[in-house]
């Protein structure tokens, strides 16, 4: 699944440095009707990342507060790309919404 979208890079409220952009929930409901299974775990699902001219493989994170995933976006990513907490960006993710049959 192929998804692209802009959204805005936040910070974390707390004592680590961590930044995030949340997913469209428009765009997370379309992820969660696509799983073949339910997920176990804390709901993590690989994806692979580009926002700029920058590529990475990470995962994605369910935000039950916001109802939606939660994408990392690293410190190496933010200086290659310019970018920090506060700034838009657009993202293009492939998700992996399959889920491995027990």
């Amino acid at each position: 699944m192929d998804v692209s979208f802009a959204g805005e890079l936040w910070l974390w409220p707390g004592d680590a440095a961590w930044h995030f952009v949340s997913l469209p929930e428009s765009v997370a409901d379309d992820i969660a009707a696509r799983l073949e299974l339910p997920r176990s775990g804390f709901g993590a699902l690989k994806v692979h990342v580009r926002v700029g001219a920058t590529e990475w493989d990470t995962s994605i994170f369910p935000d039950s507060k916001a109802g939606t995933y939660v994408l990392p976006v690293k410190r190496q990513v933010r200086d290659r790309e310019g970018i920090e907490a506060g700034d838009v960006v657009n993202v293009h993710l492939t998700v992996d919404c399959s889920v491995p049959r027990r």
